[in-house]
Order: C-alpha cells, then structure tokens, then sequence
C-alpha cells in the first residue's frame, strides 16, 4: 500500500480515500461499544430508577472534556513542526492513552471509577479525534471533499455500528464485557496503524500559538456546561413542583415541554456564547448556525443509541445484558441504512448542494422517530430506526461537507474543533437533559414501561425539525475571507 502525499489532482485512487479516512473507524467502533456497554455498567451499580440519570451525568462530564481536548488538539497540531507531520503525531499519542483508559473501564469496580476512566478515555481519543479532523482540508482539494466526506461518513457512523452489531454485541449480550472491549481495542489499533501511512508535508514556519484563544476555549467549554447543567436542574426543579399531580397525561405535557424548552435553549444559546467567546468578534453568522444545525440533529440521532439499551428494557421486559441482543440488531440496520445513503449523498452532495441534502435529512428523521415511538411492534420499531439511519446517513455526509466549505483552510483544525460543540454537546444535552425526564416517568408511573423513553424519543424528533429550519440562516459559499 503506498503513501499518500498531498496533491491538487483532481482524481484519486480508492486507497487515498480509505487510508485518510481509516482512523473514524477506530474511533467510532470504540464510542459506539461504550454505548453499549457503559449503560450496563452503570445501571450495575445505580439500579434501574437512577440509570438514565446516572449514565447522563457521565455522558455531560465526558463529552465536555471531549469537547475541550478535541478542540486544543486542533489547535496544536495546526501548529506541529514534526517530521511527521501536524495531525499523525497526535493520532498515535491518543490512541495509545486510549487503550489504557479502556482497560481501566473493564477494570472499574464502582460508579465513581467507571466516571474517571470514561473521562479519561474521552481526553484521550479526542486527542486523536482533533488532529484526524484535520487531514481532509489539509490534503484535499474542495472539488473532491465531497466524495471524501462520503467516505468519512460511511466510516465513521455504519461500518462501526456493523462492527458492534456483529461483533461486540453478540459478546456483550452473552456477559462478555472484556471479549467486546478486546475487539474495540483492536479495531482501534489496526486503524491507527494504517492511518500512519498517510505523508504529511511539515510545517516549517508555523503560526505563534494563540494563547488568548486558549483562554477563550476553557471560557467557551464552561459556559456550554454551564448551560447544560441549568437546563437538567431546571427539569428536575419543575419535576419536584409537579409532586402533588396525579395525572399521567399532565405530566407528560409539563415535563415534555420543559425537557423540549430547554434542550432548544442549550442548543441556541449555547452554541451561540460558545461560538462567540471562541472566535471573538469575526462574523460567523454561518458557521454558527451550521454548528446549530448540526447539534440540533445529532442530539436526536446520538441519544437515540444512548437510551437504545434502557429503552429495550423498559419496553420488552428485558434485563441486564439481555437487551443487548435488540440493542445490537436495531443498530445494524440503522448501520446499513446509514451505509446506503451516506455513499448516495456524497456523491449528490457535490452536484445538487448540500443544503438541500441537509434539510432533507432532518424532516426525514422525524418522520423516522414518529414511527418509532407509535410503533405497535418490535418490526416497526426497526423500520422507525431505519429511517432515522437513513436521514442520518445523508446528514453526516452532506452536513460535513458544507462545514468544510465554511470555515477556512488555514484554521480548519481549529474551526472543525469548535464544530464539536455538536458532536459532543449532543450527547451531552441529550443525555443530561433527557436522562432526569426518562428517570422521572421511571418512578412516577411505574405501570407505564418506557414511557418515559417514549417522550425523550419525541422531543429528539422535535428537534430534527428545527435543525431542517435553522439551514434558512446558512448560505453556502466557497470564499473564506470573511473569517480572516
């Protein structure tokens, strides 16, 4: 397998396309076998009427790490004057810390260990995840970011979720937590290795590193935090007010209206000051509301699989590792339909706009979760899922690739590093926000199984609306020079 140097050709090999792209494969088969088994972990040693809660908390702090690290580590490695290059070093450092934190995940025999590992290997793997960002505006043209971002797409949402379903799952399902944590490692590993083919040209003369700007990034991580965490108490304080109520139907109109309130405001608001204390005065407008857009959509697509193992449960009867199983094979097919449309998308993304690809994608996947949480069977429960990987698969290929039109070339790994307000604030607002809502109905109304999840489920397909309606605020261009 050769090396890849830079190049402005405007056709590629297919290996260029793999070898660039390698690495999410790794990083998103380790994140996705987390999600399946950190739940399991956690309701281990919280209990199920404190799960949701419990996993959300973890989900808040660690994503906020991620967050924070995945961002410095764009910056930095914008800046690396190793021989290696800028983005391979730091590939190579956080995969090895990574690997360490997930054997201290296996390892931990409480809920405040489990805590501290999960955080470890967030700061960890997004050290890789900063600088990998990086490699597609660095090496590729924009006429071909497209097709790659396909690429990026399939590798980094479906095959992983494949690799889950088939792999890991059928462990986890049996009681082998170790066996799927063994295999995460390994995809992880090789992935790394191939990616460390890739040849960057070394920067001789970087830029000063902006420690203002550093500043401004923890400014910017504790506000997004700070957002969240009054949006969770907030619903926990309305919570306690509505102690006295009886009716079910009440309750579920008070509470899903304040979780929806304040996920939207987290959204709004908090990309907004965080954009803002990031990138100082520059005019934003559209990258700030691509950001909106993109957190808005991920936070229904990302907690759909946070919640997948507790929503089994509740609504199957299922226990413990059991619902793995459903679990693992809702997944596959969310995988698969990710697959298909993330391949189709790229290459439309190029000819017909990817705007139009992006507002597609979120009225499909609230049309997928209506489905979903109306869904009478086990088979239309899949279909729902289907259709929210499809609408999925479109997103992340499309959405992507007007990203990498807006920000500047020059300052990709830092503007792509704050975009990750959305791949880790999603987690984080819809697990700290909707794990209390979930936990509420939990304990409240016991006699209705997964209700709770149900409501959860609903407000994530409201806000796939939104995210279609926030694209009226971003205009697609292919000149920066309103970020110099």
């Amino acid at each position: 397998m050769s090396r890849i140097a830079a190049s402005t050709k405007k056709t590629y090999p297919w290996t260029t396309y793999l070898i660039i792209n390698i690495f999410w494969l790794g990083l998103m088969t380790v994140n996705q076998s987390n999600g399946l088994i950190v739940p399991l972990l956690v309701q281990r040693f919280v209990g199920p009427g404190r799960q949701a809660t419990a996993f959300g908390r973890i989900r808040l702090y660690s994503l906020m790490v991620a967050l924070l690290v995945q961002a410095v580590a764009g910056m930095l490695s914008d800046r690396s004057t190793s021989r290696w290059g800028r983005r391979r070093p730091y590939i190579l450092v956080g995969t090895l810390l990574n690997v360490a934190c997930l054997v201290g995940i296996g390892l931990a025999p409480s809920y405040g260990l489990l805590f501290v590992a999960v955080l470890c290997s967030q700061a960890a793997g997004n050290i890789a995840h900063g600088a990998q960002q990086g490699l597609i505006p660095d090496l590729i043209p924009e006429s071909r970011r497209g097709r790659f971002s396909g690429v990026k797409a399939v590798l980094e949402i479906p095959l992983p979720i494949i690799v889950v379903s088939f792999g890991i799952g059928p462990l986890v399902s049996r009681g082998d937590i170790w066996g799927g944590l063994l295999v995460a490692i390994g995809v992880l590993v090789t992935t790394m290795l191939i990616t460390m083919l890739v040849r960057e040209e070394r920067v001789v003369e970087p830029p000063p590193f902006n420690w203002p700007a550093l500043g401004r990034l923890l400014a910017m991580t504790g506000s997004f935090m700070a957002i969240i965490l009054s949006g969770g108490a907030a619903v926990e304080w309305i919570g306690r007010l509505l102690e006295g109520v009886t009716s079910t139907t009440l309750l579920l109109i008070a509470m899903g209206l304040t979780g929806l309130l304040m996920m939207v405001l987290a959204v709004v608001l908090g990309v907004w000051v965080c954009v803002r204390i990031s990138l100082g005065e520059k005019r934003t407008g559209s990258f700030t509301w691509w950001v909106i857009n993109r957190l808005a959509f991920l936070v229904g697509a990302n907690s759909f699989s946070t919640f997948a193992v507790y929503f089994f449960q509740a609504r199957l009867g299922l226990e413990g590792e059991a619902a793995a199983g459903p679990t693992a094979r809702l997944l596959m097919v969310v995988g698969i339909l990710i697959l298909i449309c993330a391949l189709l998308s790229g290459w439309l993304a190029d000819r017909i706009g990817r705007k139009r690809l992006v507002g597609a994608s979120g009225l499909l996947a609230a049309l997928g979760t209506l489905i979903l949480v109306l869904a009478p069977s086990l088979v239309m429960i899949y279909v729902g899922g289907a259709i929210i990987g499809g609408a999925t698969g479109i997103f992340f290929t499309s959405n992507w690739a007007l990203g990498t039109d807006i920000v500047p070339k020059a300052k990709s790994g830092q503007f792509l590093g704050i975009s990750n307000l959305a791949g880790a604030g999603a987690g984080a607002i819809g697990g700290y926000i909707g794990g209390p809502l979930a936990d509420y109905f939990t304990v409240r109304v016991p006699q209705g199984a997964g209700i709770g999840y149900l409501l959860v489920f609903g407000i994530y397909g409201v806000l796939f609306l939104i995210s279609t309606l926030t694209l009226f605020f971003v205009h697609e261009s292919h000149h920066h020079t309103h970020y110099s």
